[in-house]
């Protein structure tokens, strides 16, 4: 059976270095009970340490996984050795066992019912535009109303704080702390309450955090007071609002909302974080080719259900993205894409990358992060820590010991071209490459 996907980019789906590793090992004959494909689904039963063999199969069109082991990481080792074995021709084509069957049928039915839900939801609006839209007002006013309450009493505890002063910190503070951010979930504003326990977290420093949680604290008083004056501010701003407060747009409002955009887009990164129970966070950042505009692909699968589609770094894809409104628009959903194909990765002098970041913080105070994809870049170490180094200047890096000594141990003191997410602060790095050789790629995740 011929794979439309390298031994490398198989790898570079796994979730970490570990997987990787462990995948290659399992990647042969002897580890499996039964193996085969098709054209469209790969499967197999791996020995396990139980006595019955786990069952490991994987959705060729869209790169989705699914293994009955207990890993909490996806692709587990068992569907990354599948993927494995197929780019280097090790599985044969077999008659479909029934299990396989189920599941992507299971799949199949979940994505037409998805899709008869929203032309359902659809046909209602159709039918009764006015009340429709009532309904969505009165919800709307609803949630204004316990965000207004919300961020009034996020004021007044944020004075009581600085009035009794940063240095009395201590264990009933944190406990006070920990409250006034769930009381922010109670205020439907999840982002706020985020803010909240960032600020808590800074303070477990001690003093040497204060200055981090007072710049913190006058983003969130800033947000307040745009709260208050929402009706004064331009749609690009209240969206702006809405995002930092957690009040995400579905699908519906993006229809009329948020603006598409067709391009080729590179993969020039991405991250996956696990979260509480089970909860995986990703990021992808995107280029566009034609375009030249970035874009955040931001999802989360819980419970190792995996994505609904993969992207591999160093890719691109024919795809239309619809991006969430705002005043320095990332954040988008691809609505329809087609096949992957290798791509060289995008960057630019440190200087612009950095201007144009600056232009983006100031257009939006509450941004997260912005994509650099910086060229002629060197990692060095230096005072403990990680720096980049451009023919700009130095860029502190948010690296952990081990990914910073493969960074300057792939980079060999030469330079890289480097792409990472800033947050105004620091730089962390999620790939980075030398010329268009595969073989010198960098990910974060490797």
């Amino acid at each position: 059976m011929d794979s439309a996907l390298t031994a490398e980019q198989a790898l570079a789906l796994a979730p970490d270095g570990a997987s990787a590793k462990a995948a290659t090992g399992l990647a042969s004959d002897r580890h499996w009970v039964t193996l085969g494909g098709d054209a469209d689904a790969l499967w197999g039963e791996c020995k396990g340490s139980g006595a019955k063999p786990y069952q490991a199969q994987v959705d060729l069109a869209a790169l989705v996984t699914r293994c009955s082991c207990p890993s909490r990481k996806f692709p587990c080792k068992h569907a990354l050795a599948l993927l494995l074995m197929h780019a280097r021709g090790g599985i044969a084509a077999a008659p479909r066992p029934a299990w396989v069957e189920e599941w992507l049928n299971s799949r199949r039915d979940r994505a037409e019912k998805k899709e008869q839900a929203a032309a359902k939801a659809v046909a209602a609006q159709a039918a009764d535009p006015d009340a429709a839209a009532a309904a969505s007002a009165k919800r709307e006013a609803a949630r204004w109303k316990r965000i207004d309450q919300g961020t009034a009493e996020l004021q007044r505890w944020i004075g009581d704080q600085l009035r009794r002063g940063l240095a009395s910190y201590g264990p009933q503070q944190r406990a006070e702390w920990t409250a006034m951010a769930a009381r922010m979930v109670d205020a439907q504003a999840p982002a706020l309450s985020a803010q909240v326990l960032a600020a808590t977290e800074a303070m477990a420093a001690g003093v040497a955090g204060a200055q981090a949680v007072v710049e913190r604290f006058g983003l969130i008083w800033l947000l307040c007071e745009a709260v208050t004056r929402r009706d004064a501010l331009s749609p690009q701003r209240l969206a702006d609002v809405r995002t930092a407060l957690g009040w995400g747009y579905d699908k519906d409002d993006l229809a009329t909302l948020g603006e598409s955009l067709s391009d080729r887009w590179i993969v020039q990164g991405q991250r996956i974080d696990e979260r509480d129970d089970r909860l995986f966070e990703r990021r992808v950042w995107l280029r566009g080719q034609s375009s030249g505009r970035d874009a955040l692909l931001h999802d989360y699968a819980y419970g190792g259900r995996g994505w609904e589609q993969q992207w591999l770094d160093g890719r691109s894809v024919e795809a239309t993205l619809r991006f969430f409104p705002g005043s320095a628009p990332l954040r988008a959903l691809a609505l329809e894409q087609g096949a992957a194909q290798p791509a060289p990765r995008w960057s630019q002098p440190a200087l612009e990358a950095i201007e144009r970041a600056s232009q983006a913080f100031a257009a939006n105070p509450w941004l997260q992060w912005w994509p650099l994809s910086l060229a002629d870049a060197v990692p060095l170490r230096e005072n403990e820590r990680w720096w980049l180094h451009t023919p700009a200047g130095r860029l502190p890096l948010a690296l952990g010991e081990a990914a910073g000594w493969n960074l300057l141990a792939h980079s060999g003191g030469a330079a890289l071209q480097v792409m990472g997410e800033w947050d105004g602060r620091e730089l962390r790095p999620l790939s980075a490459w030398r010329g268009e050789d595969a073989a010198q790629n960098w990910s974060l995740a490797a």
